[in-house]
């Protein structure tokens, strides 16, 4: 099994728990549907950008600043951590996620340790 991230991207001027009842019932049923095939690993929504707290190093020194670390018309607002056998099955639940969500999805896979240079697993 591979963990994949399935990420919702929304406009920055999107509103927290401002979805019609029908997209929160939609989402409610898609974690049910997670839940029940046991593919969840962790699922959340992300508090808005005005509340992102960005770290950087300058000459060795963090840096905290407000906001998020780039500037763009979107952001991550929320996201499940998936364990599927394939990139496709991680797919077919992102496609779910986007209807649910009614907005654009990213899925990536993690690295694991056998994707490690010298790990011995084949590629």
């Amino acid at each position: 099994m591979t963990q994949y991230l399935v990420a919702i991207h929304h406009p920055d001027d999107f509103e927290p728990f401002s979805e019609s009842e029908q997209t929160a019932r939609d989402i409610d049923a898609l974690n049910d549907e997670m839940k029940s095939a046991g593919v969840i690993v962790l699922v959340g929504g992300l508090r808005p950008t005005s509340t992102a707290r960005s770290v950087r190093v300058r000459e060795g020194r963090a840096i905290v600043s407000d906001g998020p670390y780039l500037e763009t018309k979107e952001h991550i607002g929320g996201f499940w951590v998936l364990d599927v056998t394939s990139r496709e099955e991680a797919v077919e639940w992102g496609k779910k996620a986007a209807i649910a969500c009614r907005a654009p999805v990213e899925v990536r896979g993690f690295f694991s340790e056998a994707d490690a240079p010298g790990s011995g697993a084949a590629a």
